[in-house]
């Protein structure tokens, strides 16, 4: 891909010029000439060797399109492949007006993927990191039978139904989060500076310091003198925790641990169910086999253990067990939910009877999240009230010894 200037006239005459990427200069000239313009000049661009902070953030990974952004896309595509417009000019169209830096470089490069000769779905997954297997399977299905502006649509909706429970999700732990990240910092500020202040008084004690405060002068004394190896042993275990999660292992053991959290574990499991069935019945709904619905669904879990769970089902499958016979195995399912899978297949109306699956899953976690904060104040009321007490004691211990003190002599 490089960039280059290009010189030429609209159908109307007038006099054109800018800037596209492409893999050629015919590249883009045959887009130029897609758009109505006639090219006149076309030249690449000097390279330079100077790299922007905005390119070195994206080379790192920063700034790839969210579910929104690909919710948009994919409602525009609908619009596009549904009025007839040709692809690489509505692509073109979608390309000006994209805001994430991210995506419309991958756009433009689907669109010299497609001048090239090759298919929408085939250009696409030439990038995996924005454009997920489950998505460019749907678009693969619609770019063969001629119904790409239904499984654009059908992205659509998963997309904005996904991107929804996530919304939901993150809205009902802020406020826990909030508060915690309230506590440590006001513990932080009291072992810093105002443990420090009353070191002197405690000292005056001797060895009469109860055990609470001589813990807490020991670690706000750490702190305090000691604050780079302290910083530096909190970085190191961050980066540890971090790297080890990054590792299959780790992530494995990361995923299975998320889902046994009390009262956030089983919204994370059902939020995870609910993307599961839900992909399932889009992928059965555009025509994918079902071996292939089952591993693209479990590459679009987001759950290492869970993702392990439906490798069983796609197994199961490809041996000749039902999917009713295999899901019971898993364990993954409740016994209502195994019922309408069971019912879809004797009835034929598997993809309908999934979609009720998803809904009911959803229907689960919006319940739980608007019962989370209720559930979670008992725990938080229990922190800020263990924090206080041993601030209580670690304080009010020794003064309330120097007053007998002061009291008996």
């Amino acid at each position: 891909m490089g960039e280059y200037l290009y010189k030429g006239r609209s159908a109307t005459g007038e006099l054109v010029n800018g800037r596209l990427t492409g893999l050629s200069s015919d590249a883009v000239a045959n887009r130029l000439l897609s758009i109505g313009v006639t090219p006149v000049e076309i030249s690449a661009t000097a390279e330079s060797s100077d790299i922007s902070l905005q390119e070195l953030w994206t080379r790192l990974g920063g700034g790839r399109p969210n579910t929104k952004d690909l919710g948009l896309f994919c409602r525009q595509m609908h619009v596009i492949t549904r009025t007839g417009l040709p692809l690489i000019r509505g692509l073109t169209g979608l390309a000006e007006t994209t805001h994430n830096a991210v995506l419309k470089t991958a756009i433009l490069d689907v669109i010299a993927s497609l001048e090239s000769g090759r298919g929408l779905a085939q250009s696409l997954r030439r990038h995996p990191d924005i454009f997920p297997d489950l998505f460019v399977n749907i678009i693969d299905i619609g770019e063969s039978t001629g119904t790409m502006d239904e499984s654009f649509l059908r992205m659509y909706d998963y997309l904005s139904m996904d991107q929804e429970i996530r919304d939901r999700v993150k809205s009902a732990v802020r406020y826990p989060l909030i508060v915690l990240v309230t506590i440590a910092i006001a513990i932080g500020i009291i072992t810093v500076f105002v443990i420090p202040s009353f070191t002197p008084i405690f000292n005056s004690l001797g060895d009469n310091i109860p055990l609470p405060t001589l813990i807490i002068m020991g670690i706000s004394n750490f702190a305090v003198n000691h604050w780079l190896l302290a910083l530096t042993i909190l970085s190191a275990a961050v980066i540890a925790v971090v790297t080890y999660v990054k590792t299959d292992q780790g992530r494995f053991r990361w995923d299975r641990y998320k889902l046994q959290i009390p009262v956030t574990g089983m919204i994370v499991r059902n939020a995870a169910l609910s993307r599961i069935t839900r992909s399932l019945a889009i992928s059965l709904q555009a025509g994918l086999p079902m071996s292939d619905t089952l591993r693209t669904a479990s590459a679009a879990i987001g759950n290492v253990y869970l993702a392990e769970k439906m490798s069983h089902l796609s197994t199961g499958i490809e041996r000749g067990t039902s999917l009713w016979s295999t899901a019971n195995s898993t364990g993954l399912f409740t016994p209502l939910v195994l019922q309408m899978i069971s019912l879809g297949e004797e009835t034929g109306a598997l993809p309908e009877l999934l979609t009720e699956v998803a809904d009911f899953y959803k229907r689960e976690v919006d319940y739980d999240l608007e019962n989370l904060s209720a559930a979670l104040e008992p725990l938080l009321i229990v922190a800020v009230g263990g924090v206080v007490l041993v601030l209580a004691l670690g304080i009010f211990l020794p003064m309330w010894d120097m007053i007998a003190l002061a009291k008996a002599g």
